[in-house]
């Protein structure tokens, strides 16, 4: 996954994900703060640049205080297909299973990809 820190790179990412709205709108808030000074601490991951698959926001890793707090590591998600979703949880280290989490995404699919994923790797899913 990269991490977009560029200005005109996030702009760019912006105005892709306002012509989706509303399934990106948790996406989207996350990355208008990131572009315009990020005080929360965010960062935006995409599969690749310029044509991405999947877009994942997520507070920086080393601002994580207690690895139970689920609150504090949420995940924020927008995905093009329920493929690229699967590849994000199965084989990436952007989402550590080390913590406890919550994805956030408004996509028909988002349940189903999390519970396959958690059933081949027998992990509980609330």
């Amino acid at each position: 996954m990269l991490i977009l820190r560029c200005p005109a790179q996030l702009q760019l990412l912006e105005e892709t994900l306002r012509k989706s709205l509303p399934t990106t709108l948790p996406v989207l808030g996350t990355v208008m703060t990131v572009a315009r000074g990020n005080p929360a601490s965010h960062e935006v991951l995409v599969d690749s640049w310029p044509h991405f698959g999947i877009v994942l926001t997520r507070l920086r890793p080393e601002d994580h205080r207690d690895p139970r707090d689920y609150y504090t590591n949420q995940l924020s998600v927008f995905y093009r297909d329920k493929g690229a979703m699967q590849a994000l949880l199965e084989g990436t280290e952007a989402v550590t299973r080390e913590r406890a989490f919550q994805i956030l995404g408004m996509q028909d699919g988002l349940d189903e990809a999390v519970q396959e994923v958690a059933s081949a790797r027998s992990l509980k899913v609330e």
